[in-house]
């Protein structure tokens, strides 16, 4: 139980990757850390998302948006996963306002004592707030090569790599690199 007392948040919305969800579902409880999957409720007590894939239904009861920064500082690790997730919850009403997601990204990496992951395509979620991984090596999946370079970041052609608090995933066909990663970070803090 390297993670007990750790409580980490992945974000969630429609065409999720079932299987990087469902491993990290498995993988982090295993070793003892509380785990919740968060997302823009849009005023609904839970909501049901469907995968990408197979179309599988998962239920998220908990909102970011309702995490102040008190309850934020509980979090031991912030996860962006892959697929359509990023995509879905960079929308915002209003597009001079950063998307709710973009601001609560920003507040995690404000927080050096949160490690954020971010895996794949979860990279989409970075673009309206590119000071995030400016100047910093990262890798993501192949298609998103010249997003992050654009972002000002440095693109590092591995599988996961980690630049202090900030962890990195090529894809979500490598969660469980990625998770393991996370999971040694954590384990040591």
């Amino acid at each position: 139980m390297k993670l007990k007392g750790k409580k980490i948040g992945i974000l969630i919305e429609s065409d999720f990757y079932e299987h990087e969800i469902w491993y990290y579902n498995y993988r982090f409880p295993e070793e003892g850390a509380e785990l919740h999957f968060l997302s823009r409720l849009w005023g609904q007590s839970y909501l049901t998302f469907k995968g990408h894939e197979y179309h599988a239904p998962f239920e998220c009861h908990k909102s970011f948006e309702t995490i102040d920064d008190d309850e934020l500082k509980t979090y031991a690790a912030i996860i962006v996963p892959s697929a359509m997730v990023s995509d879905r919850l960079r929308y915002t009403e209003d597009v001079t306002q950063l998307p709710p997601a973009c601001e609560f990204l920003q507040r995690a990496f404000a927080d050096k004592n949160i490690l954020k992951g971010i895996i794949c395509h979860g990279m989409w979620l970075v673009s309206p707030v590119p000071e995030l991984v400016k100047g910093r090596p990262v890798t993501c999946h192949n298609n998103l090569h010249g997003d992050v370079v654009n972002m000002g970041a440095i693109y590092t052609n591995e599988d996961v790599v980690v630049d202090g608090d900030l962890v990195t995933g090529r894809s979500g066909g490598h969660a469980h690199l990625f998770a393991k990663k996370i999971i040694e970070i954590l384990a040591e803090r």
